[in-house]
Protein backbone atom coordinates (compact mmCIF):
# COMPACT_ATOMS: atom_id res chain seq x y z
CA UNK A 1 0.00 0.00 0.00
CA UNK A 2 1.43 3.78 -0.88
CA UNK A 3 2.54 5.41 2.33
CA UNK A 4 0.67 8.46 1.22
CA UNK A 5 -2.55 6.38 1.25
CA UNK A 6 -1.21 5.15 4.81
CA UNK A 7 -1.41 8.70 6.05
CA UNK A 8 -4.55 9.84 4.55
CA UNK A 9 -6.02 6.76 6.27
CA UNK A 10 -4.73 7.77 9.15
CA UNK A 11 -5.49 11.64 9.14
CA UNK A 12 -8.93 11.07 8.82
CA UNK A 13 -10.88 12.14 11.66
CA UNK A 14 -11.21 9.83 14.51
CA UNK A 15 -8.57 6.95 12.93
CA UNK A 16 -5.63 7.64 15.36
CA UNK A 17 -8.33 7.06 18.34
CA UNK A 18 -9.93 4.21 17.21
CA UNK A 19 -6.47 2.51 16.36
CA UNK A 20 -5.73 3.25 19.96
CA UNK A 21 -8.70 2.33 21.47
CA UNK A 22 -8.55 -0.83 20.11
CA UNK A 23 -5.65 -2.38 21.51
CA UNK A 24 -8.43 -4.98 23.17
CA UNK A 25 -11.32 -6.53 20.93
CA UNK A 26 -14.54 -2.89 20.56
CA UNK A 27 -17.75 -3.35 18.94
CA UNK A 28 -18.07 -0.18 16.58
CA UNK A 29 -21.45 0.66 19.26
CA UNK A 30 -18.64 0.29 22.17
CA UNK A 31 -16.23 2.79 20.05
CA UNK A 32 -18.77 5.40 19.23
CA UNK A 33 -19.97 5.79 22.51
CA UNK A 34 -16.13 5.68 23.95
CA UNK A 35 -14.60 7.54 21.49
CA UNK A 36 -17.74 10.11 21.22
CA UNK A 37 -17.82 9.18 17.59
CA UNK A 38 -21.22 9.18 15.66
CA UNK A 39 -21.67 5.73 14.49
CA UNK A 40 -22.20 6.20 10.84
CA UNK A 41 -18.64 8.20 10.79
CA UNK A 42 -17.34 4.95 12.95
CA UNK A 43 -18.29 2.29 10.67
CA UNK A 44 -16.57 4.47 7.81
CA UNK A 45 -13.51 4.85 9.80
CA UNK A 46 -13.74 1.05 10.45
CA UNK A 47 -14.34 -0.11 7.01
CA UNK A 48 -11.37 1.94 5.97
CA UNK A 49 -8.95 0.96 8.84
CA UNK A 50 -9.72 -2.71 8.26
CA UNK A 51 -8.91 -2.33 4.20
CA UNK A 52 -5.87 -1.05 4.93
CA UNK A 53 -4.88 -3.73 7.39
CA UNK A 54 -4.20 -1.55 10.41
CA UNK A 55 -7.85 -3.25 12.00
CA UNK A 56 -9.49 -6.63 11.78
CA UNK A 57 -12.10 -8.55 12.81
CA UNK A 58 -11.63 -10.07 15.46
CA UNK A 59 -14.75 -11.88 16.23
CA UNK A 60 -18.29 -12.37 16.24
CA UNK A 61 -19.99 -12.19 19.37
CA UNK A 62 -23.51 -12.70 21.07
CA UNK A 63 -25.10 -10.31 22.69
CA UNK A 64 -27.24 -10.62 25.40
CA UNK A 65 -29.71 -10.50 23.72
CA UNK A 66 -28.85 -12.96 21.35
CA UNK A 67 -27.38 -10.97 18.16
CA UNK A 68 -24.46 -11.21 16.65
CA UNK A 69 -21.50 -8.53 17.18
CA UNK A 70 -18.46 -7.72 15.32
CA UNK A 71 -15.67 -6.57 17.82
CA UNK A 72 -12.48 -5.31 15.80
CA UNK A 73 -8.82 -5.98 17.56
CA UNK A 74 -6.05 -3.45 15.70
CA UNK A 75 -3.66 -4.86 13.73
CA UNK A 76 -0.85 -3.25 14.24
CA UNK A 77 1.66 -2.57 17.00
CA UNK A 78 3.88 0.36 15.74
CA UNK A 79 3.68 2.30 12.86
CA UNK A 80 6.26 4.69 11.92
CA UNK A 81 6.72 7.87 9.10
CA UNK A 82 10.26 8.76 7.63
CA UNK A 83 10.13 12.29 5.56
CA UNK A 84 14.52 11.76 5.74
CA UNK A 85 14.71 10.90 1.66
CA UNK A 86 11.25 9.97 0.77
CA UNK A 87 8.12 9.89 2.19
CA UNK A 88 7.87 6.28 3.63
CA UNK A 89 5.49 4.30 6.64
CA UNK A 90 6.25 1.35 7.81
CA UNK A 91 4.06 -0.62 10.16
CA UNK A 92 4.95 -3.30 13.18
CA UNK A 93 2.23 -5.90 12.73
CA UNK A 94 1.54 -6.90 16.22
CA UNK A 95 3.37 -10.35 17.15
CA UNK A 96 1.65 -13.82 16.70
CA UNK A 97 2.54 -14.05 20.59
CA UNK A 98 0.78 -11.24 21.74
CA UNK A 99 -2.24 -11.94 19.57
CA UNK A 100 -2.13 -15.83 21.24
CA UNK A 101 -1.50 -14.26 24.90
CA UNK A 102 -4.78 -11.97 24.45
CA UNK A 103 -6.90 -14.80 23.23
CA UNK A 104 -6.04 -17.21 26.18
CA UNK A 105 -6.46 -13.81 28.31
CA UNK A 106 -9.84 -13.40 26.81
CA UNK A 107 -10.95 -17.15 27.16
CA UNK A 108 -9.60 -17.45 30.84
CA UNK A 109 -12.04 -14.10 32.04
CA UNK A 110 -14.83 -15.48 30.32
CA UNK A 111 -14.64 -18.29 32.22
Amino acid sequence: MPPAEILRTLGNKYSAEILEATDEPQSAQGLSEELDIPIATCYRRIDELTEHDLLELHDNILSDDRRRIKVYRRNVEEITVDFANDLSVSVEERSEVTNKLDEAWRTLSES
